[in-house]
């Protein structure tokens, strides 16, 4: 780095000081002057009289110990010159975005961002700017909005030659098509497959005889049924390395082009479904065949509700969240498929405009009214629905394949053949999506989807089923009769503040008044050590109180789900009647009306069969248990839940019985334990296999990479457990030992956040930065896009970071669990366990969990890594979780700590001195102290006040 800025032609520009935090200091610097040293005290007072140019205010907030800092901000500099473009949200990340050196210190921080925000604001003056169109009249609503950004941004920009069209009009319409034919009855022959696949390979790659026997054992999934309601099922088990994507896409994509059928291939996490959408382009490198033949397909909760952003940025949002729905305006005219989670949409928006107002601008409660809708041509989500029924490949997800089946969505007929990639989290993913939840926040928003907003809190247009449906009661007297039969029962749901109510005695409805008598008993049998925890009792030995109410709250919903009921049949008798004045966009409204009842009545009749067994004998296919829900002592929710003992039996009947070829894959399907050693019987139990008429076919492929070279174990027998100074201790010791690139595993929040305070600013200035899960206010996805970037970062998060982790390289080499993984004690494992084996379900549970951190260390042939357990007694029937040539060694803390130096850097350290000490609670931040005499910033009528 230089020592000023590259660009200095901007006075204005000049004239606000930049401002970094980091753990090991504090820097600004002003105009062409070096960057200069601030106390903390300093940094707030500077932040708080003048806009100063940051990067990524929460953090910077959050560095600084202060609520919140407003300022000019880069990266919504960056969301508004080059929309829907990545960037990780670091300085380095944003100066490789932007083609500029990457500074390396925060002094040189400080002076990059002079750099980089002038690097942005000239490539609005550039003729060839990409992102021209709709800045003009972004940039003036933004102006008026007050946006810190919009003076220097209005400098660079000059009025269009003519008037550009709104977003609602510049948006292309989609364009129905006939429904496409049931696919054709092929047989796809390994011989084609194997060429398919060298083809998809390359020419001149190396040659992996396992992956080309793992596409041979795939293809079974994709030949003709012999048998109703029986599937040709393949479980294919392949290690880490064997490439499993271009192995199943051969067989897909050759039957997809033989059938004229769609193959759906379903992933659990968000980062195999981009790392699939990229594989694609081997399939059709054309990047306009790739459009027509894949698309990426999630809930409709993750896609921009264009009527919502109509709304928000005419009005309903004001102050920042007004902001954010122009940046959002900008983002739509460039995004690919307005996917907001997990798309082109930057995710570290969220944290800078907060969680909640980014969800309001999607479609999260059902509230969509379909043709009803002006924009519906030109709908993000409709046009994804409709490219899916002429796709080859469809990307979804878990959650999205179960609930279309559990919902009976047309589009699930379509699904003659899947793929379920990360097979082996099938098992928790039916777990979510076939329960059932009686508590407050679900009657509540059960409330809201029927009524809408409530008159007292209502903004904007309201949507509830009155509203859906005023033009159809104006000419059908028994619909409006039935919907106003809904409407009365609707005082009897959780309203607004209910939770309040219930905490004060005073409930108002059966339903409030059950959720009282449920949270009195969860309380009365709360154990001391649940003090400020969320708590769960078993539903037996009732109170009185609890049966009553459960009664009232039945019979409440006896009477709600008749008339939904019944108007949901009455509105499908109309789309077949089509009477006169019924419309093509009435009867899609309709339509869409009658599709959302019939879900919301089965979420009905669900609660109505969990509230008849209150008092009664347990139906043994299920689990229900009464919880309240508390984060750090704060109640939020509170209700009774319904699990399936084994949720894979719905799964089995309404996902796999109606395909006709599935295939289930995962580096980690069958449990290798002690005992079952290399037994199919955990595959078929936690993917439903065993519940189908026909066995599946199984297949199995070790990793080809050589883990003895690559990887070694070491469990940790001498850190006390719950002693947090040593447990920090440890971890600083390995993150130095490795030289950063350590994911650290916790199995509680509080331990994460402990050990995070102790290490977090003595491993800054050894320049080792820590981020943080909990900690950091960065989205997860953007933590991990964070630490890739990073060779010498470290990231500690909790379990969410076990599997969705996907780091191949040098910037992860370190794997460290702060002890053995084993289940939570809960209500609902204590009843599996009791079903599935006893003891041996956890040490299957366990293993699971720690094959998949495992495989997070080696992603590629070159890798070399390290893994950790902290864990003074680790039974060795665990360690058939790892792949067996790998050495495995119980040692102290040192002796990891020598070897991860050993193995990694190829040398023993030379001195240890005070490494290996407990890390204690660092001193509190000290008080503000006084202001700094920085020219210019405080003096009356300054630029930038």
């Amino acid at each position: 780095m230089t020592d000023q800025p590259a660009h200095t032609g901007n006075a204005l520009l000049l004239r606000h000081p930049t401002l970094v935090a980091a753990h090991v200091g504090i820097w600004m610097a002003e105009g062409d002057g070096p960057p200069q040293s601030l106390t903390r005290g300093q940094a707030i007072r500077l932040a708080a009289d003048t806009p100063v140019i940051l990067l990524n205010a929460p953090l910077t907030a959050s560095r600084l110990g202060y609520p919140a800092l407003s300022g000019l901000d880069l990266l919504e500099l960056f969301a508004f010159v080059r929309p829907a473009q990545f960037c990780v949200p670091t300085a380095r990340g944003m100066a490789r975005a932007l083609g500029l050196e990457s500074p390396v210190t925060p002094e040189e921080e400080a002076l990059f961002l002079q750099v980089a925000a002038e690097k942005l604001l000239s490539e609005m003056e550039d003729t060839n700017w990409r992102y021209k169109v709709g800045a003009y009249g972004s940039a003036q609503a933004l102006m008026r909005l007050k946006w810190p950004w919009s003076t220097l941004v209005a400098q660079r920009l000059a009025s269009p030659r003519h008037a550009e069209r709104s977003l609602f009009l510049a948006l292309p319409e989609w364009e129905d098509a006939p429904p496409p034919p049931k696919p054709r009855d092929v047989r796809v022959g390994e011989e084609d497959v194997l060429a398919r696949l060298e083809h998809l390979v390359g020419k001149g790659a190396e040659e992996r005889p396992q992956q080309r026997d793992y596409a041979e054992a795939a293809t079974f999934a994709f030949q003709p049924r012999e048998m109703q309601a029986a599937p040709n099922v393949a479980l294919v088990e392949a290690g880490t390395g064997t490439g499993k994507t271009l192995g199943y896409l051969a067989p897909a994509s050759l039957w997809a082009e033989k059938s004229g059928g769609s193959v759906w291939v379903s992933t659990f996490t968000k980062a195999l479904q981009r790392q699939l959408d990229t594989e694609l382009a081997r399939l059709y490198p054309d990047p306009q065949l790739r459009a027509r033949k894949t698309v990426v397909r999630k809930g409709r909760e993750n896609y921009l509700c264009l009527l919502n952003l109509e709304d928000a940025v005419q009005g309903a949002f004001t102050g920042r969240a007004a902001i954010l729905a122009h940046l959002t305006m900008r983002w739509a005219r460039y995004t690919r498929d307005g996917d907001m989670i997990g798309g082109d949409f930057p995710g570290w928006l969220t944290p800078l405009f907060g969680t909640t107002r980014i969800n309001a601008l999607t479609d999260r409660r059902g509230e969509c009214v379909f043709a009803g809708c002006p924009h519906y041509r030109r709908c993000f989500i409709e046009r994804a629905t409709r490219k899916t029924a002429g796709a080859d490949i469809v990307i979804a997800n878990h959650a999205l394949v179960m609930v279309n089946a559990a919902r009976g969505k047309a589009e699930n007929e379509r699904l003659s053949r899947i793929v379920f990639d990360e097979g082996h989290h099938l098992f928790d993913a039916a777990d979510s999506t076939f329960a059932a939840h009686l508590s407050g926040t679900e009657g509540l928003e059960l409330r809201r989807w029927l009524l809408g907003p409530e008159k007292s809190r209502a903004r904007g247009r309201r949507r509830g089923l009155e509203a859906r449906l005023s033009e159809l009661v104006l000419h059908d007297d028994e619909s409006a009769r039935l919907l106003s039969d809904i409407l009365d029962k609707l005082k009897d749901l959780p309203a607004e503040g209910w939770l309040g109510r219930i905490q004060e005695g005073e409930p108002s409805g059966p339903i409030e008044k059950l959720l009282g008598a449920v949270r009195h008993q969860v309380l009365a049998r709360a154990e001391a050590k649940d003090v400020g925890y969320g708590v769960e009792t078993e539903i037996a030995n009732l109170l009185p109180a609890v049966v009553d109410a459960g009664y009232e709250a039945q019979q409440m919903l006896d009477g709600l789900a008749t008339p939904m009921g019944k108007l949901e049949a009455r509105l499908l008798e109309l789309v077949e009647e089509r009477p006169e004045w019924l419309d093509t966009a009435l009867r899609t409204r309709i339509e869409g009306t009658a599709n959302g009842l019939r879900l919301r009545r089965q979420t009905v009749m669900a609660w109505i069969s969990l509230l008849a067994r209150l008092g009664g004998a347990a139906d043994p296919e299920f689990v229900d248990w009464m919880a309240l829900d508390r984060v750090e002592g704060r109640e939020f929710d509170v209700g009774l839940h319904r699990h399936w003992l084994d949720p894979t039996k719905p799964f089995s009947g309404l996902v796999m019985e109606p395909a006709h070829g599935v295939v289930v894959t995962s580096a980690t399907l069958r449990d290798k334990g002690a005992i079952m050693e290399t037994d199919w019987r955990v595959a078929e139990q936690r993917t439903g296999a065993q519940h189908l008429a026909m066995p599946p076919k199984r297949f199995s492929t070790p990793s080809p990479f050589n883990y003895a070279d690559a990887a070694r174990v070491f469990i940790v027998t001498d850190v006390k457990r719950g002693d947090i100074g040593q447990l920090a201790g440890a971890y600083k010791a390995l993150i130095q030992a490795a030289g950063g690139g350590v994911l650290g595993l916790f199995t509680a929040i509080a331990r994460l956040k402990a050990v995070h305070a102790r290490i977090a600013a003595p491993l800054a200035e050894r320049g080792l930065p820590i981020l943080a899960q909990h900690v950091d206010p960065i989205d997860t996805g953007t933590l991990v896009d964070m630490f890739r970037a990073d060779p010498v970062a470290s990231l500690l998060g909790t379990d969410a970071l076990r599997d969705g982790v996907d780091v191949p390289g040098h910037s992860l080499r370190l794997v460290a669990l702060e002890g053995v993984p084993w289940p939570r004690p809960t209500i609902l494992h204590a009843a599996r366990r009791a079903a599935f084996g006893g003891s041996a379900y956890d040490d299957l549970v366990t293993r699971a969990r720690l094959a998949q951190a495992f495989g997070r260390l080696i992603r590629r042939a070159e890798d070399r890594g390290v893994f950790v357990l902290l864990g003074a007694a680790v039974p060795s029937r665990l360690l058939s979780a790892f792949p067996p040539e790998v050495p495995v060694r119980r040692c102290t803390l040192l002796e990891a700590v020598e070897g991860t130096y050993k193995f990694l850097d190829g040398r023993a350290p030379e001195d240890l001195t005070g490494l290996l000490e407990p890390v204690q609670q660092p001193d509190a931040l000290p008080e503000p102290d006084a202001a700094p005499t920085i020219s210019g910033i405080f003096t009356p009528g300054s630029e930038g006040k």
